[in-house]
């Protein structure tokens, strides 16, 4: 693993589930435990998994100008956003292109929690403060553990008064089990969830407690790389793992747009003031390719770079790819010609020397109503 600068209080606890914490974004992160990736993907989806995401960057922006600033940097209307409500937006460079996402909290009038990846949103929002009555704090002792799985509430709320109320990216101030935290419902797994952001010095006490109460309803740790098994389902892309920074496109610098990666929803109707927004307009239709779903034979899940081949010819790339016990079949998510972001066009992938079929099929492949995670009561 590389040196990482940052570290969780529950490292522990995943070495003693067998982690080697490989570093992801500067924090020594579970990409495995001992046991089958495929059982904590079955765990979440079935019952629930508690999962160490604090390797997010968690970021505080405060002052009178604070919303000016995120309206710009990001793509939503922050106007919106009330106290106690996020939501996931994008970050564009000034040629349009995405750089990061994240999920803004609005914690105050002005105040705000933004919580993103491995782009560059805080360098960019470091530069944005400056001769603006605004301060920017990076909290590295804020925790984020996330409960993920249909049974997440039904543990919750033995011990948080009305979190069943809480709606789909909300937020609410509380206490659990005596420690102040903030419950987001939100998550990256296609599934009802909660994010549960706490002191470093409560982690570890939160998180046993989680799992030996929960231990009698299914309720497990999982590690890192069952996010990949959830997001091909959910059709939830990991930057720069989806993009054109670990997949270029010819001689183009990197950088994808929001049209090709069918985010292009995240920009707030009626908005037209952001960075990058003429270049971001101006890229419709003129897509160099589209993220899309395949769905393949068989129950081996080709390599991560895998060619995508239709007619002789190389039309895409595989960028991430999972069996599915539950649902019994293989999915994938690739970045494809144009021409093939259809239902139903015979494609194959050359995995390992192997060839194998499939077919292209519209993201995403569980739930696309969004009816588990946006679930009332």
């Amino acid at each position: 693993m590389a040196e990482s600068w940052r570290i969780s209080a529950v490292s522990e606890r995943h070495r003693a589930l067998g982690s080697a914490l490989e570093d992801w974004n500067g924090m020594g992160t579970p990409w495995t435990y001992r046991g089958d990736v495929q059982d904590d993907y079955v765990a979440i989806r079935t019952r629930a998994g508690l999962m160490d995401v604090s390797g997010l960057k968690k970021l505080h922006l405060v002052g009178p100008h604070a919303s000016a600033i995120l309206d710009y940097a990001t793509t939503r209307n922050v106007a919106k956003i009330t106290p106690g409500r996020s939501a996931y937006a994008t970050v564009l460079n000034d040629a349009g292109r995405f750089i990061d996402d994240c999920v803004l909290y609005r914690t105050g009038p002005n105040a705000w929690m933004v919580v993103h990846g491995a782009g560059t949103l805080h360098e960019m929002l470091a530069q944005a403060v400056v001769g603006r009555n605004a301060a920017l704090l990076f909290d590295d002792d804020l925790h984020d553990l996330s409960l993920q799985g249909p049974l997440a509430v039904v543990y919750l709320e033995r011990h948080v008064p009305g979190i069943r109320q809480l709606n789909y990216f909300h937020h609410m101030q509380t206490t659990l089990f005596g420690a102040a935290v903030t419950i987001s419902r939100t998550g990256y797994t296609g599934e009802r969830g909660y994010e549960i952001f706490c002191k470093a010095t409560d982690a570890a006490m939160i998180w046993d407690r989680i799992v030996e109460e929960g231990r009698e309803m299914g309720i497990v740790p999982t590690s890192f790389t069952a996010l990949d098994y959830l997001r091909v389902e959910s059709y939830l892309l990991f930057y720069p793992y989806d993009n054109s920074e670990i997949y270029p496109l010819g001689d183009d610098m990197p950088g994808d747009t929001l049209w090709e990666l069918g985010l292009d929803f995240t920009v707030s109707p009626r908005k037209t003031q952001f960075r990058g927004a003429p270049a971001h307009f101006h890229a419709k239709g003129r897509e160099r390719f589209r993220i899309w779903g395949l769905l393949l034979e068989g129950q081996q899940a080709p390599d991560a770079g895998a060619a995508v081949v239709a007619g002789g010819r190389t039309v895409g790339v595989v960028t991430c790819a999972m069996y599915s016990s539950l649902a019994g079949r293989t999915m994938a998510i690739a970045r494809v010609s144009p021409e093939f972001a259809i239902d139903g066009h015979a494609v194959a992938v050359q995995s390992r020397a192997v060839e194998i079929g499939g077919v292209t099929h519209s993201l995403p492949f569980d739930d696309p109503q969004k009816y588990k995670r946006t679930v009332k009561g």
